[in-house]
């Protein structure tokens, strides 16, 4: 028994020792790095959702709904995507009219809705209302909500407010450099505001968990534990701030440690739900010692959107 532990232990340590370096690298190069690490964690546990539902007697548009969430990822950083293209033909002599990126994000969930409820009309395998539901819903669930994760990145330097942090109006290349170590950061820091949650939450409940937390959906958790896990977010979230989060006032990474605090565990427990609910034990078996992708990043379901939303709209207004 101890020997199986340790061996799985092991295994979870040499798979962070690879991962982290990564992820780390593309938060912090941004730009289509990120996207496409992003991209390819939502496409994934988009693939595992489905595989659950699929448990539950649903059939939903796996291949369509993985393309669609690629695009609605797309979406978030589309706004690059727009300038270089401006820019390239206009050095041309071409001035093009595109979408903005609200009307790219709203013209893409509707199309692929239509599609999907077009598909389910001459399709004949199983409940049509439940495969369209399904798939929709995963796509918003997932694919939409970690699209907000790169859309904080994006914020550095897009929609950043130079007057706001700096004594000059337009940023200069030193600016723009602060600016993107900045969104790199914010990145790194919510992570590890997580990964640390986590492992609060299950050593604090391992040690001094008494009472359930939710043991209808999942047994182990405790109240202690998910009060270590908060103050383990929160202050992780304040550390991170004092380091290397300086644009962040006091009370900024207080909320935002709070959000991860909470919502976070929140996340891990919609996705238990979803697992037992299906009886499974993990979302897949796809990373060694670890369980599936979803089961690694289902606190960022809920942290992402939130967080997103309060950066752009309070702390960069």
């Amino acid at each position: 028994m101890e020997s199986s532990r340790f061996s799985s232990l092991s295994t979870r340590v040499a798979v962070a020792v690879v991962a982290i370096p990564a992820i780390v690298w593309t938060a912090m190069e941004g730009s289509y790095f990120f996207f496409f690490l992003v991209a390819l964690i939502s496409g994934a546990s988009l693939y595992e959702f489905y595989m659950l539902a699929e448990k539950k007697g649903a059939y939903p548009l796996k291949t369509l709904g993985i393309v669609g969430g690629f695009i609605v990822n797309g979406a978030f950083v589309y706004e690059r995507l727009q300038v270089e293209v401006f820019s390239f033909f206009a050095s041309l002599g071409i001035h093009l009219s595109m979408f903005s990126q609200l009307q790219f994000l709203l013209v893409t969930l509707l199309m692929f809705v239509l599609l999907v409820l077009l598909v389910e009309l001459f399709r004949q395998k199983g409940s049509p209302t439940l495969n369209a539901g399904t798939t929709v819903f995963g796509l918003m669930i997932i694919s939409l909500f970690f699209g907000t994760l790169i859309s904080i990145r994006e914020l550095f330097p897009y929609g950043f407010p130079v007057s706001k942090f700096f004594s000059v109006n337009i940023a200069g290349e030193a600016e723009l450099a602060v600016i993107a170590r900045w969104g790199g950061w914010t990145i790194i820091s919510l992570l590890a505001s997580i990964w640390v949650c986590d492992t609060a939450a299950y050593f604090g409940g391992l040690t001094f968990g008494r009472h359930r937390l939710f043991e209808r959906v999942s047994p182990k958790k405790s109240w202690e534990g998910a009060v270590f896990g908060f103050f383990g977010a929160l202050i992780t979230m304040l550390v991170a701030r004092s380091l290397v989060l300086d644009y962040l006032r006091f009370q900024d990474a207080l909320i935002i440690g709070m959000v991860v605090g909470v919502f976070g565990q929140v996340g891990d427990l919609v996705e238990s739900r979803f697992k037992r609910d299906a009886g499974v034990k993990d979302s897949s078996a796809i990373i060694p010692g670890h369980g599936g992708v979803y089961d690694r990043f289902d606190s960022l379901v809920f942290v992402a959107p939130i967080v997103y939303l309060y950066i752009d709209f309070v702390v960069l207004s």
